[in-house]
């Protein structure tokens, strides 16, 4: 079930980093589509790429994870 919370600590993840979605998309090999979605909590955030977003936003992966 997608999150939307989760969605919500992506979106601020990588604003702080100041990467626009068509960024973080091109440098997971994504569509921005589907990024945007996750960003929305439209769609579930593959766990198996948390640890590329976390990496590319300079956290770790657990501070993305919803509380």
């Amino acid at each position: 079930m997608p999150d939307r919370k989760l969605g919500q600590n992506l979106k601020s993840a990588r604003e702080k980093v100041g990467l626009t979605q068509q960024q973080v998309a091109d440098k997971t090999g994504i569509h921005v589509n589907y990024y945007a979605r996750m960003e929305q909590g439209r769609v579930e955030v593959p766990l198996r790429r948390l640890n590329a977003y976390a990496k590319l936003f300079k956290v770790k992966a657990k501070d993305l994870l919803p509380n």
